[in-house]
């Protein structure tokens, strides 16, 4: 068999889908697509099997993608190709990652391929058809379902974009607590198609079959288009008679479920966080303020309650947390609706005001005795004034805090540190979680605190006493809210045949103690005979949460510690083969290789504004400043992971890179980045006190946003971004008092202005001028931008091989004595000092700079390359 382009997509609910590209003139047809998912005791195993003929005379490209929840583990995938099959094998990362650099070096395969979606991770391969040829693929993946407001939600994505001859989603679902109410819900389901949904229920068991027949799928007689496109929801809760919770026991593993009911709620103190930076102009502060206006008319008349409104100036809506009266809540909707969108962003100072706020009310005893403080910070970008070090951050946050309140930061967008939010939450007691820029933001964000507006229980202790177990779970808790469940999974000592437990936590009313002796082979009885159960699935489901901990508790731990937790998540994954961060799963087939990765949810923060296709919209196939900016030649070391990690997607690019090895192309790549990293500088510019040019290059950490400069008495701020070749790649300037925030990218420059967003591509000629912001766009070769505060700020672009952004100040001297920022610095209080040699002293601000007389590349000059004469010197972010 000929070479084959194998693409491999990892991302997370469950789908289905034929590329469009695949289906030309009906040469590739599915014929025959089943899921099969099995739910027992809420942790779900599915099975995708899709079976497709080539129906042409020669061979096709026939592509399988499914979409699986972001919680789930892959843990194995298959293809047959005629009568031959390929599995897929669970390697340690690093294994798995050699095996596809060695078939990358040999011309072989595609690339690396990651995305994500809200509940979703995607994954898919492809592979040649031979005429009259049929390939079979089978995907199997694991995952234990979420109780949240009272529901366990099973999502299936259906899209299979033909009609399937031979088309079924089969589930059983058995709950030996029994099923109090099971209902399905579909964004696609007809009338027509009543009749295809058989759903049946027992006391512990339901069966949900749905099997429309090619009829039912058709979207009217005379099309081929199929109805089938969207999601397919089974929701259901199980019924809780047991205060102590069920206890489930088999082949030696048990699993402990403790969802209580009927518990009085504690009282909230709650303080929102609210960015009201220049960047949340528009849809992002409108769906904010509704969100808001929803969540406190929620707030119980117990509850007390503040408003932390935050940009460069931090605001209180009141000086102290009020009880949530009608009349205070109205007062603070009110508040809400008149906050505008303006200014930098202060985090670290806004959450500190947030904690002293909560440390004041309780000083002065304004709080009730036994109630819940909480802190809900919603942001969309990074911190760019103030202390802006996130590692400075968090420190803070945690020191000032002393785990006393829990902390929830909400990530609006994909600008935000999602790395950062996450570490923070997790430090201070609580959770991160990432709200998507769509229509639909307001309801999200009321989701989320529908989902902790009623705590139930704190300090939670699950007790497995004596020396009944060998292995547990997380078994210790700082909070239970109403609608969700604690899950604790373990091994048990054989010796024993008694099962002792306890459970302690503090009430609203009083404390609560339940304990209970459970009878080992009484309750192993239960999953007996039950033939569609697979029998070994709360050991699994042990190893699954021990995992999806162990990763949770390397997020906080220091570098040692760190190691320790991840070898024993490594040890775990490779023992029940799921592919989780820690392995990637290769998957070989005739003279090609490839790796799945299971992304996080940081890395869809490097997967945003990408094209229809999943490319990057600079390897579109568009016309570009001074040179082509699709992807030349040498560029095949894009698809070689080292190069550019967690970012790249290679369905359409794959298949405009040589399939000739490209390791020395790679090579010679990294020299040529080495070389141009001394030939051009970040930076130009001219001291205020020296007629000389200064060449300035910033060491720093790619994709970590720099506070650049800040001039609150000019009105202007710059931030940016070093791309992977090390190299800025973004710059956003945004100007307070304009209300103007301009985002250049090499890819497209973004203008944003009261609620107004502009778009523009390099490759034109355009002038506007924008609440008194002059803008020129030349096409290919610079911006340009001056506003009222005389600054004039020009920023070039420096095509391929760098493909990065250069940025000069043409009338520095009139910067005010306040500027500040790592570039900011050097047009205040700086000179030179010493006589003129090759090398001299930059005093900075009182800080003495070593700086070399040397020649680099004026990236000013465009195209003619021409070179300047300065004194070179770096510096440290």
């Amino acid at each position: 068999m000929e070479n084959q382009w194998f693409i491999l997509w990892v991302a997370l609910s469950s789908q289905i889908v034929l590329a469009d590209a695949v289906i030309h003139q009906n040469a590739i047809e599915i014929y025959s697509l089943n899921i099969d998912c099995r739910v027992t005791s809420r942790y779900a195993r599915t099975v995708i099997t899709s079976r497709v003929v080539n129906r042409a005379n020669e061979s096709k490209e026939a592509l399988f993608e499914v979409e699986l929840p972001k919680k789930a583990f892959i843990t194995n995938f298959n293809m047959t190709i005629d009568g031959k099959t390929y599995p897929g094998i669970i390697k340690e990362k690093m294994a798995a990652q050699a095996q596809y650099d060695s078939a990358v070096s040999r011309g072989q395969s595609a690339g690396l391929v990651k995305s994500a979606g809200r509940k979703l991770e995607k994954f898919s391969v492809s592979v040649n058809v031979a005429a009259a040829g049929k390939v079979t693929f089978a995907l199997e993946y694991e995952q234990l379902l979420d109780r949240k407001l009272g529901k366990y939600e099973l999502i299936i994505k259906v899209k299979p974009k033909q009609l399937v001859k031979h088309f079924q989603i089969d589930t059983h679902i058995f709950e030996p607590q029994g099923i109090s109410f099971l209902e399905t819900e579909s964004t696609f389901m007809s009338n027509e198609m009543n009749d295809a949904l058989i759903k049946t229920q027992e006391e512990t068991k339901a069966h949900i079959s749905f099997k429309p027949t090619l009829s039912q799928q058709r979207k009217s007689p005379e099309l081929e288009e199929t109805l089938l496109d969207g999601d397919f929801l089974i929701r259901y809760d199980v019924k809780r008679n047991v205060a102590m919770g069920d206890i489930q026991i088999v082949n030696g593993y048990f699993v402990h479920y403790f969802a209580p009911s009927e518990m009085p709620s504690f009282p909230k103190n709650i303080i929102f966080v609210i960015d009201k930076s220049g960047s949340m102009i528009g849809n992002k502060i409108q769906q904010t303020k509704a969100a808001l206006g929803k969540i406190l008319e929620d707030l119980n008349p117990e509850d007390h309650f503040n408003l932390v409104v935050f940009s460069s100036i931090i605001s209180k809506w009141h000086p102290t947390l009020l009880q949530a009266k009608k009349e205070n809540v109205e007062s603070a909707k009110q508040y809400v609706q008149a906050i505008d969108a303006l200014g930098a962003t202060d985090i670290n100072e806004a959450l500190l005001t947030a904690i002293n706020s909560l440390d004041e009310a309780s000083r002065t005893e304004l709080l009730p005795e036994k109630s819940i403080s909480m802190i809900i910070l919603l942001t969309d970008g990074q911190p760019t004034v103030g202390i802006t070090d996130t590692k400075k951050i968090q420190e803070n946050i945690k020191k000032a805090n002393q785990e006393k309140y829990f902390l929830y930061c909400l990530g609006f967008g994909f600008d935000v540190s999602y790395n950062f939010l996450e570490k923070m939450a997790l430090n201070n007691w609580g959770i991160a979680r990432r709200i998507y820029e769509d229509s639909d933001a307001a309801l999200q964000l009321q989701g989320f605190y529908n989902e902790v507006a009623i705590p139930i229980l704190k300090e939670v202790k699950m007790n497995y006493l004596g020396n009944a177990i060998v292995e547990v779970t997380q078994n210790n808790f700082k909070l239970l809210y109403d609608g969700s469940e604690i899950v604790v999974a373990g091994k048990l000592n054989s010796e024993n045949d008694t099962f002792s437990l306890e459970v302690k936590a503090e009430a609203h009313g009083s404390n609560l103690t339940l304990r209970e002796n459970a009878n080992v082979t009484e309750k192993a009885q239960v999953f007996e005979h039950q033939k569609y159960i697979f029998g070994n699935f709360i050991e699994r489901l042990w190893a699954y949460l021990t995992i999806r901990q162990l990763l949770e508790k390397s997020i906080l731990a220091e570098a040692a510690q760190q190691k320790n937790l991840e070898r024993q998540a490594l040890n775990l994954s490779l023992k029940y083969s799921f592919v989780t961060p820690m392995t990637s799963m290769v998957v070989t087939k005739p003279e090609a290789e490839e790796v799945a990765n299971k992304p996080t949810e940081a890395d869809n923060e490097h997967f945003q504004g990408y094209g229809m296709r999943g490319l990057p919209t600079g390897m579109q196939p568009i016309s570009s400043p001074g040179a082509s900016r699709n992807i030349p030649a040498y560029d095949s070391h894009l698809f070689h992971s080292s190069a550019v990690p967690e970012r790249l997607t290679s369905i359409s690019a794959s298949r405009q890179v040589a399939k000739t090895p490209n390791v020395h192309f790679e090579r010679n790549f990294q020299s040529r980045t080495r070389e141009s990293r001394t030939s051009y500088p970040h930076f130009l510019l001219q001291l205020s006190s020296e007629n000389v040019s200064v060449c300035l290059t910033i060491n720093g950490q790619s994709q970590t946003p720099l506070n650049l400069l800040s001039d609150p008495k000019k009105g202007i701020q710059v931030t940016g971004k070093l791309g992977e070749n090390m190299h800025f790649t973004e710059f956003e300037i945004t100007y307070p008092r304009l209300n103007v925030t301009v985002k250049v990218s090499t890819e497209r420059i973004i203008l944003k202005s009261n609620g107004s967003i502009h778009s523009f591509v390099w490759t034109i000629t355009e002038s506007l001028t924008l609440e008194g912001l002059k803008i020129i766009l030349t096409n290919g070769e610079s911006l340009f931008l001056s506003g009222p505060d005389n600054i004039a700020t020009k920023i070039f672009y420096i095509p391929s091989p760098l493909d990065c952004l250069g940025l000069y100040f043409e009338n520095s001297d009139d910067f005010s004595n306040q500027v500040t920022g790592l570039l900011g610095q050097f047009f205040s209080n700086t000179h030179f000092e010493g006589h003129s040699g090759r090398r001299r002293n930059i005093n900075v601000q009182g800080k003495l700079h070593r700086a070399i007389r040397t020649h680099k590349k004026d990236y000013r000059t465009g195209l003619n390359k021409t070179e300047v004469t300065c004194w070179s010197l770096e510096i440290n972010s």
